[in-house]
């Protein structure tokens, strides 16, 4: 077999908008707007502009958790930004969220209305915002900041690293696989070491630290994104499945997971808690 020709990097990177994979289309190295569109407004102050990704779902999963608590502040509705073909580059979505990225929320229950962008800094502001899920100080707050960010941080090499490799890629190549690959099972053993000793991510309590890190890790474990279930040997991490399934069974992640998604199962979007009682009543 010839050996292929090594890659050598040029003094100034162009862009090739169609070396990008099956994301090439939406992809690129600037930020701003590309069309003038208006952002749909609903009924309830807090406006939700997102999709049923991983990132997406931790947002819904605690208003809906917030909700089952009977906050009716945290009523929301969910309007569905369909990244496939572009909504989140609208004129609208960018004031928003300047990084063009789901999910990006607006609440107009404050003058001048509130912008939050990036999942986290959604989560907190509505955890704070309503007081729960979140410790209010303390040695446990510390935890469960911790364990959020470390989410942040880490999930990028699942989806953009190891997932674009894996699945999304134009060819697959065993370096970038092997690199990504080793790195989340570096993630689940920390996670799996961690969860040995207690039942949720930062101690006994339930909280956005957990709705963070479900979509992504507690995904893998249960249902293997990117088709690799068998590739990471995901069974073997017997304490991220626990807490993975303990999550996933809980009535307002089950809702929560259903909304901006546009199948016969979801809701592409959401404006009233009728509208989930309405979809589950049918199934």
């Amino acid at each position: 077999m010839p050996e292929s020709t090594p890659y050598v990097p040029p003094k100034v990177w162009k862009w090739e908008a169609e070396s990008g994979g099956r994301f090439a289309s939406i992809n690129r190295p600037i930020a701003g707007a590309t069309h003038d569109k208006e952002l749909p407004v609903g009924k309830h102050p807090l406006q939700l502009y997102s999709l049923g990704t991983p990132n997406g779902v931790k947002v819904t999963i605690l208003l809906e958790e917030l909700l089952a608590l009977g906050i009716e502040e945290a009523e929301y509705d969910a309007w569905l930004i369909n990244i496939g073909q572009g909504d989140q580059f609208g004129s609208g979505f960018v004031e928003i969220n300047p990084n063009s990225k789901i999910p990006g929320l607006l609440d107009r229950g404050t003058s001048p209305p509130t912008r939050v962008f990036e999942s986290a800094a959604i989560l907190l502001y509505l955890a704070e915002k309503f007081g729960e899920f979140v410790p209010a100080n303390g040695r446990e707050r510390a935890e469960c900041m911790s364990w959020l960010f470390w989410q942040m941080g880490s999930a990028p090499y699942l989806g953009g690293g190891f997932g674009h490799f894996y699945a999304y890629a134009p060819e697959k190549w065993e370096y970038p696989i092997d690199r990504y690959a080793m790195e989340v099972k570096r993630q689940l053993d920390v996670l799996d070491r961690n969860l040995a000793s207690r039942p949720f991510l930062s101690g006994d309590s339930y909280n956005i630290a957990d709705m963070a890190t479900y979509p992504w890790y507690g995904q893998l474990v249960l249902s293997g994104l990117y088709d690799s279930k068998e590739f990471l040997e995901v069974d073997s991490y017997t304490n991220v499945v626990r807490w993975a399934q303990e999550i996933h069974n809980r009535p307002a992640v089950k809702r929560g997971r259903r909304v901006n998604r546009a199948s016969k199962s979801g809701l592409a979007e959401r404006h009233d808690a009728s509208d989930l009682d309405a979809l589950e009543a049918n199934q």
